[in-house]
């Protein structure tokens, strides 16, 4: 195989963040994680209660600020251990825990600007519901986006509805194909997230998500292994034998068929996390993240193979 399109010397074989980034802005470029104080719609009642089974208590945002501090000491704590390494860094301000787009558009506006004024911002990713797009937050958005960097992460998480019942996600796949259009037609960068390992779903069907969000046309994608963590209803469920675990070995053979089926256009955000050890209770192989990150390295090697090279024959 040659050399993939997309890729510095360190010969990756998928679309990475980081060449999209240096490719960009030609600079070291960092997204700073931010807690905002927000809540979600099936958390306080107006979707459900309880919020997504899988969710931890800091709202998938377990590295995100101290929610307790305000927003310019958050950002400023992460940019000052940044600096250290990295002085001439730029940053991305990331709204990630909870849903970023849940409150009203003015208390919005406050926070996003507050961040677009920092130093050395060069733009936003906001992380949220696609049941969470207001009108006039998607038009303040289509504005934002002609004044900054921005990207808005989507949740989709499956496209199986039956599945997303079962996590207590509270919208199903036609409100987040709705959500879907109303970005696109302000030309908003997406990202979608999608998660591996859901209770009862089989390699078909997670190979079906994959290959929905690569038929989408956005900016990008984020793959998530399940991550089960301590005092969520998921955690309950695994107790009970009600679901079972994916081996590492079983993640990186899907990840790797999913990136060959995805545009080799789309940038990959990310392929695994690496939730906090004293709370994760597992998958505990997926606390060594560069281990399966390499394995998805080794894996598309041994394969001589790469992103987009199943999506591009079927084309």
């Amino acid at each position: 195989m040659t050399k993939f399109k997309y890729a510095f010397d360190d010969n990756k074989r998928y679309h990475t963040w980081n060449y999209y980034l240096r490719n960009t802005f030609g600079e070291k470029v960092f997204k700073v994680s931010i807690n905002a104080g927000f809540t979600c719609p099936n958390i306080d009642g107006k979707v459900a209660y309880g919020g997504c089974t899988y969710c931890s208590k800091e709202g998938s945002g377990d590295f995100a600020g101290n929610p307790k501090d305000d927003l310019i000491k958050q950002f400023k704590e992460i940019k000052e251990m940044m600096l250290k390494k990295w002085p001439n860094a730029k940053y991305i301000g990331y709204f990630q825990a909870y849903t970023n787009t849940y409150a009203p558009l003015e208390v919005l506006k406050e926070k996003y600007e507050t961040i677009l004024e920092q130093e050395d911002v060069v733009g936003l990713s906001i992380s949220t519901r696609p049941d969470c797009l207001e009108d006039d937050v998607v038009e303040y958005l289509s504005e934002l986006n002609k004044r900054t960097n921005l990207w808005v992460e989507l949740g989709l998480q499956t496209i199986h509805d039956s599945t997303s019942k079962i996590i207590n996600r509270g919208h199903d796949y036609k409100t987040f194909l709705e959500g879907v259009e109303k970005l696109k037609a302000k030309n908003i960068k997406i990202v979608v997230h999608i998660i591996n390992g859901l209770p009862g779903e089989d390699y078909n069907m997670m190979m079906e998500t994959a290959k929905a969000v690569a038929d989408l046309n956005v900016h990008g994608i984020k793959i998530h292994l399940l991550h089960v963590i301590k005092d969520t209803p998921m955690a309950r469920m695994l107790e009970k034998n009600m679901m079972t675990l994916m081996t590492q070995e079983e993640y990186v053979n899907l990840v790797c068929d999913q990136i060959e089926i995805l545009p080799p256009e789309m940038i990959i955000h990310r392929l695994t996390g690496d939730g906090k050890k004293e709370d994760l209770v597992g998958p505990l192989w997926s606390l060594k993240k560069w281990e399966v990150l390499n394995a998805i390295d080794d894996t598309l090697k041994s394969r001589n193979s790469c992103q987009g090279i199943k999506y591009l024959s079927s084309k």
